[in-house]
């Protein structure tokens, strides 16, 4: 029998990879000769370029470079094994977990590291290149990314802001030198991995929406969200957008509309693209059953996260699908069309602290549940 395992990662628990180990064990239990073929996945957040970099046989590279406050950190990003794309996560250089709740400070944190990071990959050679942006600790629209690149952000007197910049200097720009751009910008072709569909500004932008999990308070999301409206008008006055209002713009803090307007970016669904570059397509053909899986399913699974995609290919592919997660919570008819089954890994009430130590064990079970009906089935 053919098993296709694709899931997501359980977020603050276990990566893709190993959800992807466990399940496999699980199901070697009842079918030792069983085909199984591996296929860790992401959505563009945490996790991306591991996905990428496993499901294609790629490589891992490392880089220095400026977290979200002062200091460095070691930045992975990865090329792909079957296309030489670069795949990078703005997380890795300016996300929320490199911080600990005391440093966030979204005046502060610069997405400047993940200039750096795009712009060392662009000199290494890379013109075609991926960029998941979820998990960010910044809400200042891309502009510290910006200033690594080369763009120069000059104040009413013609004068310099300092490097780099943060969501609460962005006030202070009133006119965009492009002149020293990194010229080999223009040559390359990235893609915006996120799922994300907020505007830049207004009730549902980046700073009142995703503010407050990175530190804003009532205060600071009023004045990040001014901030950034204002710094959009100056780019569009500028002549590098004409508007902020596209979908994903406010994804990563604002990261989404500096992207796209100032690097030339292009956003795409994140789960689409990842399976894409996977190749889940392939893998399915001679399945009998794809698992899938994630941290928390919820009725928000069914439009558009990466578990609903892949169940929805694994239906193109007449592949019946299953579901594994971390909790199943809420409404979840909505799914019934897209999985045959679905599970959740916890077997009695317990702490979430319990839960998520006892994962690897209850996935190994359910593999090896799942294999044994499957058995069954073939009887």
């Amino acid at each position: 029998m053919k098993f296709v395992i694709a899931p997501d990662s359980y977020k603050g628990c276990l990566r893709s990879i190993e959800i992807c180990e466990y399940l496999a064990t699980g199901i070697r239990q009842v079918i030792p000769d069983a085909e199984i073929e591996k296929l860790p996945l992401a959505d563009g957040g945490e996790g991306t370029v591991e996905a990428i970099v496993f499901s294609t046989g790629g490589e891992f590279r490392k880089l220095k470079v400026q977290g979200p406050l002062e200091g460095q950190v070691e930045a992975v990003y990865g090329i792909a094994g079957n296309s030489g794309v670069a795949v990078m996560e703005m997380a890795a250089a300016s996300g929320i977990e490199l911080l600990s709740r005391e440093q966030l400070n979204p005046l502060k944190t610069t997405t400047y590291g993940t200039g750096e990071l795009l712009r060392e990959i662009i000199k290494n050679g890379a013109r075609e290149i991926i960029i998941g942006i979820g998990g960010s600790a910044t809400v200042d629209g891309g502009s510290g990314m910006a200033q690594a690149l080369g763009y120069r952000f000059l104040d009413k007197n013609g004068i310099e802001l300092k490097i780099p910049l943060g969501g609460g200097d962005l006030h202070r720009i009133a006119a965009i030198d492009a002149g020293n751009v990194l010229p080999e910008l223009r040559e390359c072709r990235i893609r915006i991995a996120s799922d994300v569909t907020n505007p830049l500004t207004g009730p549902n932008g980046a700073a009142p929406v995703f503010g407050p999990q990175k530190g804003a308070t009532a205060a600071m999301v009023a004045e990040l969200d001014e901030n950034l409206d204002h710094y959009a008008a100056e780019i569009i006055a500028a002549g590098f957008a004409k508007d902020c209002e596209q979908p994903g713009d406010g994804a990563a803090g604002g990261l989404g509309f500096g992207l796209r307007a100032l690097g030339g970016a292009q956003p795409v669904s994140g789960a689409e693209l990842i399976m894409e570059i996977a190749g889940l397509k392939s893998k399915l053909i001679g399945a009998d059953v794809l698992i899938t899986g994630e941290g928390c399913t919820d009725f928000q699974t069914a439009h558009g996260k990466l578990c609903a995609v892949v169940a929805q290919a694994a239906a193109d592919a007449k592949v019946p699908a299953v579901l594994v997660s971390g909790a199943l919570t809420g409404d979840l008819r909505g799914l019934s069309d897209l999985f045959t089954a679905m599970f959740s890994t916890a077997v009695r009430p317990c702490s979430l602290k319990d839960a998520i130590a006892q994962t690897p064990v209850n996935l190994v079970r359910l593999g090896r549940n799942i294999a044994g009906l499957m058995h069954l089935g073939s009887c």
